[in-house]
């Protein structure tokens, strides 16, 4: 894939995650991966508006290889989660549920409500607290998403990885959904966790029927 069209892609999904409610101002990046070097948005750049010229070509090794605008802060996390995982797509974002879900005190995860949660890894971590852009957050995110496809973040937001730039953007979306729920059920008591059986056989059923795959009608 040439890196324009890799730069037009991740501005197409700032843009959509924007519209989504999920990326606000300035705060929050994207990125997606191809070959030996990623495309991520610039610092500082208002994320509704992103263009490919908004996006910048570095590295694996965090070298800009081409764009006028500086890649975001927050690119030693993108870097470390795509050397620890097999992601090709990242999404961080300071998603307003995800965010207040992970500013509650002494929740160490997010547990399973709903059977749609199990496709992103069951319980989601919520990480420790680490200041924003520094080694101590990439270490922390990364090794937090290696078997989950998503993680909150103490008091800062939430992380979303993909196989591409659509799959780690419908994984933010339903992070952003699940966090909601969360906050809706809590409001009104105690939510009833999936079980441990609960689970192993939601998993079994989706393997069965597919689960999420279009399938043609038979006659």
């Amino acid at each position: 894939m040439s890196t324009s069209s890799l730069r037009e892609q991740v501005a197409e999904a700032a843009r959509r995650l924007a519209a989504e409610g999920l990326l606000i101002g300035t705060a929050g990046n994207v990125s997606a991966r191809a070959d030996d070097h990623l495309a991520i948005t610039g610092t500082g750049i208002v994320l509704a508006n992103c263009s490919a010229a908004d996006v910048t070509v570095v590295s694996l090794a965090g070298d800009v290889v081409d764009g006028a605008i500086a890649p975001s802060s927050e690119l030693d996390l993108h870097l470390r989660v795509y050397e620890m995982t097999s992601a090709q797509a990242i999404v961080h974002t300071h998603a307003p549920f995800g965010t207040a879900v992970a500013c509650v005190s002494g929740l160490t995860s997010l547990p399973v409500l709903h059977y749609q949660q199990l496709g992103l890894g069951g319980a989601i971590p919520i990480t420790p607290y680490a200041t924003f852009g520094s080694p101590e957050l990439a270490e922390l995110v990364a090794a937090a998403v290696v078997d989950t496809q998503v993680a909150l973040m103490a008091n800062h937001g939430s992380v979303a990885r993909g196989s591409n730039l659509a799959h780690a953007v419908e994984n933010a979306l339903l992070l952003e959904w699940l966090a909601a729920l969360f906050h809706r059920t809590s409001s009104m008591g105690r939510p009833r966790e999936l079980t441990a059986d609960e689970q192993q056989s939601t998993v079994a059923q989706a393997i069965r029927l597919d689960y999420g795959t279009p399938e043609e009608n038979r006659p």
